[in-house]
């Protein structure tokens, strides 16, 4: 099965990925990312790449228009929670408008089939050992309000739209690693993820990394997350898409494995898998972090046969840590986070 596909966004760390396994599939795959934090090495060479901005209506409609796109995967979103609670307006204008006026533009041109990079950080501090779909969401950052929001404006305008629109909401929980192959990986300039910045510790790119927090009413005192591969988060979207074509309507669905860490969990497994100790220090809390988030991810392995091949933290670890090795580059200057 192919089609014609847009990736917005897919300069970036899932974004590439993803476009990696379409264009392996046979798809004709074309990209839209104005390297804000992706990088255009990252995309497979197969795929047709247009530096620009979901934004840009007329540019978005000339590509819909002129590639015949039939399917659209919806990447394109800045994703640092700390960020989004210091500079909220970033985050609505680019990831609430951005997305608007680009679902617009798909529904005006005749897309028929939609898939969105949500996020679990819609579901705020729930509480509970493990979250589903029809939990409430109640996001406790602006960065999940954005993404709640999108996935609102995405139910209004499908139910405007008819039958001829449908989409599926894919909600993140925290992607790691790096492709298997060892073509891609995580590579956006001060990033912020755990594991990519233990990596980077461990491999002394960072003088040393902080915990935020070790108070949390957890077991060790730090927060709880659901790792999941960036491979079998990228194999979830062909999925999606094969579901869509296949005739599926509408669903929003949790993408992790049902499996929770610490912080120091993955911090420890860093550092056995590098076989390297390093400085860790303790800070007070950030705004925005829920103390655990944890998917229930019975919906999506049933509905859309997902079949994940890497779930292993050390696996997991092991991948980001080599890649990392291979990369080799510092990262900007600012506060060492996870």
């Amino acid at each position: 099965m192919s089609d014609r596909i847009l990736v917005t966004g897919g300069a970036g760390y899932i974004g590439s990925h993803t476009v990696l396994q379409l264009v392996e599939a046979g798809n004709s795959v074309v990209v839209v990312d104005n390297l804000y934090s992706g990088h255009e090495w990252a995309v497979a060479r197969q795929a047709t790449f247009y530096q620009g901005d979901i934004h840009d209506r007329k540019l978005i409609r000339k590509i819909l228009k002129q590639h015949e796109i039939e399917t659209v995967m919806h990447f394109a979103a800045h994703t640092v929670v700390s960020e989004s609670v210091e500079n909220p307006s970033k985050y609505y204008h680019n990831n609430v408008l951005g997305s608007l006026n680009l679902i617009e533009a798909c529904i005006e041109q005749g897309v028929a089939q939609f898939i969105f990079s949500s996020s679990a950080a819609v579901y705020g501090a729930t509480g509970k050992r493990t979250v589903k779909e029809s939990d409430r969401a109640s996001p406790i950052n602006p960065y999940g309000t954005s993404k709640l929001i999108t996935e609102w404006m995405l139910h209004d305008l499908a139910e405007a739209a008819g039958e001829d629109f449908n989409y599926i909401a894919l909600r993140y929980f925290n992607v790691a690693g790096a492709n298997m192959s060892g073509k891609l990986g995580q590579a956006t300039p001060e990033a912020t993820h755990l594991i990519k910045v233990a990596c980077q510790t461990a491999c002394g790119i960072r003088p040393g990394m902080s915990i935020f927090g070790d108070d949390y009413d957890t077991p060790d005192g730090t927060c709880i997350r659901d790792y999941i591969h960036v491979d079998d988060l990228a194999a979830a979207h062909l999925d999606a898409w094969r579901y869509l074509q296949d005739g599926g309507k509408t669903r929003i669905l949790n993408c992790g494995y049902g499996n929770g860490f610490s912080v120091r969990e993955v911090i420890e497994c860093v550092k056995s898998v590098s076989n390297m100790d390093f400085e860790v220090d303790v800070r007070p809390r950030r705004p925005g972090d829920p103390p655990q988030l944890v998917a229930n991810s019975d919906a999506i392995r049933q509905l859309l046969n997902w079949q994940p091949q890497y779930n292993d933290l050390e696996m997991i670890c092991r991948s980001a840590f080599e890649w990392e090795k291979r990369l080799g580059s510092a990262p900007a200057a600012g506060d060492y986070t996870t």
